[in-house]
């Protein structure tokens, strides 16, 4: 019986340990298929992250091309700046280019690492060539040597020589750039899908946890996968949170570098408006020089006739303590005075004949302190301070006088008569930064004569206007304005530099910047000495060439009063006829400006013919074939109009006895 019990109790328990197995096997089985489930759960975790870190990884490649095309193009426009200081620099400093040189040396790595980052994309590798084809092409144009074209300023929009290389090279740069963005915006839709995989997975991941909070394996390993996890995007996080930085701190060194640029910018923009005012004050004084120069030119022919008629008059005249001489001394000393206002213009206008030779600026300054005591009265005390080892200078002596000479007038009546007039030498040194803030003067070397008297001083308008012509503080008939614009045509034209420096109550300095001779030891000369007037040797003859046939008349009777034969001609054609024949001709002196044929061609025919030919030139203006630059070219005797009896006849004297000419080198 007991056994038939325990058998009908297995029996009747069976199926409850079948169902119990039944159930076991069911929790096996659903705990495998979770375990299952969740594994394949996991992994798509595992790959949703590792999409999700790849997408990001590519998110960051994309900003480091960015950032290194904005670099590449910083260096550009650095390179650019650099070069352009250089230009507006009229100075052409070498060293403005320092900048230039270290922005195009950035300019290959930039590139290389740009071409490293764009391989995944055959687009942007066509667009990186491109780009460093275009800038081959502007580095090789800004390389040229930029005082060959020291006009060249590379600006924006102004269609300069490399400025469509510049747009091209910002418009490839920008293309790059913009096609980075489009991938950019790819970039961030697959983070943003990696993220919401990796949302979903982390989800289902959660559910399954609680349907597997049974299974410890699952659970640990859940959340082994969530701690993994964790690190990941912390890691990720670290990463985007360091990328964040160095971009941050990047456009924060590259705005702090664009203000400072923009200041030196403005700064030179500044410097060059500056410029701009001096060099339209320049120009407008050129172009009254112009006028005046020209004006200059017809009056001198016209008082060569006068004085030279005059001077002839006066030199037959017997009755020469009579009326008649006084009336000949007045108009004599009427057309001497028009001939120095002409004179005085032709100073300003710088279309003077300077013959510039090397000067001792203290002996000169000693000669003509002296002259200076004798003008300006007893109650003007001069004082001299000259320096020791000075330079020598490199100026017109007889012009560098005149200009002393007005200074001191000038100086004279500032102080109605009576002060003191300190004159002093020195030498000094113009530098880059004063040669930038004053355009019409070079920097280097330069001897200084100093006048300064203890007058009233200027106002800062009356310096503005000094050198202006016919600009006068004076009363009427007290002053032709032309003293001070007189001296500063003469030091320009000499390549010097003429400043004002003044205090109202407390007198006045200007200064005389003469360039300083670097020549060899040629003589240096002070006050030019007056020669004796000679008279002509063994029927010694001159042939004289004018076409303005009063003054050639005039000039024709002054030599033959000093007993010269001459004979004379309108134009170069008939001189070359004379020239042409057997007659003797000791002398061609010719007028430079003629119609045809100038004097200078003239004579090197007429030289061609007969070598030891002498000759002497005149005109009454400069620009012409032996003055350049408003310098006398070297071995070239010159007689300016208007000139006296006795200037002629002693010129004429000198050439004939192998003296007269200019030997300035």
């Amino acid at each position: 019986m007991n056994g038939s019990e325990t058998t009908a109790t297995e029996l009747s328990a069976r199926p409850a340990l079948w169902r119990t197995r039944g159930l076991w096997l069911l929790a096996i089985a659903t705990g495998a298929g979770f375990a299952v489930l969740g594994a394949s759960l996991i992994q798509s975790s595992i790959r949703a992250s590792e999409a999700r870190d790849t997408a990001a990884g590519w998110q960051i490649h994309t900003y480091q091309v960015m950032l290194t095309a904005e670099r590449l193009q910083s260096a550009m426009f650095d390179a650019q700046r650099g070069r352009r200081g250089y230009v507006l620099n009229r100075a052409h400093d070498r060293t403005l280019l320092i900048p230039y040189r270290a922005a195009v040396a950035r300019v290959p790595g930039e590139l290389a690492r740009l071409k490293s980052l764009t391989m995944d994309s055959a687009a942007q590798q066509r667009r990186v060539a491109e780009i460093a084809a275009l800038i081959a092409t502007q580095l090789d144009r800004m390389a040229q040597d930029p005082d060959t074209t020291p006009s060249t300023v590379v600006t924006q929009g102004s269609g300069a020589a490399g400025e469509v290389n510049v747009a091209q090279i910002r418009a490839a740069i920008g293309d790059l750039v913009a096609e980075e963005q489009r991938l950019l915006g790819e970039r961030d839709a697959r983070v943003a899908a990696a993220d919401d995989m990796v949302r979903s997975a982390a989800q289902t991941l959660s559910i399954s946890g609680l349907l597997l909070l049974a299974v410890a394996l699952v659970t640990g390993y859940l959340a082994l996968g969530a701690v993994l996890r964790a690190r990941r995007a912390a890691s990720e996080a670290a990463e985007a949170s360091r990328a964040r930085t160095v971009l941050e701190a990047a456009v924060a060194a590259r705005t702090t570098e664009i203000v400072a640029s923009n200041a030196a910018l403005q700064e030179q923009i500044a410097r060059s408006d500056a410029a701009e005012d001096q060099v339209r004050q320049m120009q407008k004084l050129e172009s009254i020089g112009q006028l005046t120069g020209g004006i200059a030119h017809d009056f001198n022919n016209m008082l060569a006739i006068v004085i030279g008629s005059l001077d002839l008059a006066r030199r037959r005249l017997d009755d020469a303590e009579g009326k008649v001489g006084k009336y000949l001394d007045n108009a004599m000393d009427g057309a001497k005075r028009a001939a120095a206002l002409t004179a005085r213009l032709l100073a300003f206008s710088r279309q003077q004949a300077l013959a510039p030779e090397p000067i001792d600026a203290n002996v000169f300054v000693g000669n003509v302190s002296e002259l200076l005591r004798r003008t300006l009265g007893e109650a003007v005390q001069i004082e001299t301070v000259l320096a020791g080892g000075l330079w020598r200078a490199y100026s017109d002596a007889s012009e560098l006088e005149n200009a002393i000479v007005n200074l001191a007038v000038n100086a004279r009546d500032a102080m109605d008569g009576a002060g003191k007039l300190t004159i002093e030498t020195a030498n000094t040194h113009l530098d880059d930064t004063y040669a930038a803030d004053h355009a019409d003067v070079g920097p280097g070397q330069y001897v200084v004569i100093c006048v300064t008297d203890t007058g009233g001083g200027m106002t800062k308008a009356v310096i503005d206007k000094a050198f202006d012509p016919f600009f006068t503080t004076k009363g009427v008939g007290k002053g032709t304005g032309l003293g001070l614009s007189q001296v500063f045509g003469f030091v320009k034209q000499s390549g010097g530099h003429v400043k004002i420096y003044s205090e109202e109550g407390k007198g006045t300095t200007v200064k005389l910047y003469m360039p300083r001779w670097t020549g060899g030891d040629a003589p240096a000369r002070g006050m030019a000495a007056v020669e004796a007037i000679a008279r002509a040797r063994d029927g010694e003859t001159v042939l004289v060439v004018e076409d303005e046939e009063r003054v050639r008349l005039v000039t024709v009777d002054t030599l033959r009063e000093f007993g010269y034969t001459v004979i004379h001609a309108g134009e170069a054609e008939a001189a070359m006829a004379a020239v042409q024949t057997d007659q003797r001709i000791d002398l061609l002196f010719t007028d430079i400006v003629m119609p045809g044929r100038n004097g200078r061609e003239l004579a090197e025919a007429a030289k061609a013919l007969r070598p030891e030919l002498k000759v002497l030139y005149t005109t009454g203006y400069t620009r012409n074939a032996v003055v350049h630059n408003g310098m006398l070219d070297a071995q070239v005797a010159f007689l300016a109009k208007p000139f006296t009896v006795a200037a002629l006849a002693t010129k004429v004297r000198q050439v004939l006895d192998g003296g007269g000419i200019n030997r300035a080198v």
